[in-house]
């Protein structure tokens, strides 16, 4: 029975999320249960394509890129796919009907880091929309179901989490970012002179980004808003222990909050979310 199948393509998006992110899979987990698998699904997607850009070092990256593209197209416009991920993320593009355009805009951002390149002004805008912003978008328009209003009211919110969460990812990430993959996200910034001034610069710019789409969280639909406050929590947190790293320890190593302290936060939030929040 098909049934199986779509069970079981939800089953391994939703392992894909949470071997991949122990952050996203207990902001998830916070969701209504209506929806999770539809996150799941998102989550599934944008992790396999960047996969594909960021490990696959030995092999065709650009081919199988543009294998994967061809094959997302071809899953959202016949309803079916074998690849049990493109299969849950097609039935989630066709049930909410996401954007097609903001896929597009997705799978344009990962051919962006097919090649090591130094990003200006523009081009790390269009980058940071598509690889984080659209995402968000996404997720948004299972969030609001259906509701054109809702979902026009929410998008700059959504956006602003969206790009939050990727410039927090970019400082976690700088190391092996620049030394690996030779990217330099951040314009007009000399890494081989990264130092707190410049680092401040940045954090100014999320934490003003952070505090906008808290405004949107909280006008989230109930289903939602839980999840993403969670969500939200925990790069709040990873994104205030950068702040206390200093420059020359972040280019060197990774920055990470342990699952201990995760559980501890989730309890927290809750906590929070229930007297503080609303």
């Amino acid at each position: 029975m098909k049934r199986l199948y779509d069970e079981l393509a939800y089953d391994v998006s939703k392992r894909t999320t949470k071997k991949y992110s122990t952050s996203f899979s207990l902001g998830i987990l916070a969701l209504k249960p209506t929806i999770r698998n539809a996150i799941y699904a998102v989550y599934g997607f944008v992790r396999l394509a960047d996969e594909i850009v960021d490990s696959f070092h030995d092999y065709d990256k650009a081919g199988l890129l543009n294998q994967f593209k061809a094959e997302t197209h071809q899953a959202i416009r016949s309803g079916i796919s074998i690849n049990p991920i493109l299969q849950s993320f097609q039935e989630t593009v066709n049930k909410y009907q996401i954007d097609l355009k903001l896929i597009d805009d997705f799978l344009y951002s990962m051919e962006m880091d097919l090649n090591p390149m130094v990003y200006d002004m523009e081009s790390y805008d269009e980058y940071i929309f598509g690889s984080a912003e659209v995402v968000g978008l996404m997720c948004l328009q299972v969030f609001t179901q259906g509701d054109k209003e809702m979902y026009k009211q929410l998008k700059p919110y959504a956006q602003k989490l969206g790009s939050a969460f990727q410039k927090v990812n970019f400082l976690r990430d700088l190391k092996d970012d620049y030394q690996l993959l030779g990217r330099t996200y951040f314009p007009n910034v000399n890494m081989e002179c990264f130092d707190n001034n410049c680092k401040c610069e940045i954090e100014r710019e999320i934490e003003l980004e952070f505090k906008e789409a808290l405004i949107g969280i909280k006008m989230l639909p109930e289903s939602a808003r839980f999840g993403v406050y969670l969500a939200y929590r925990y790069y709040l947190a990873l994104f205030h222990k950068i702040k206390n790293t200093p420059a020359h320890k972040i280019i060197n190593q990774r920055v990470r909050i342990p699952n201990s302290k995760k559980l501890m936060l989730t309890m927290h939030t809750y906590l929070r979310f229930k007297t503080a929040f609303l």
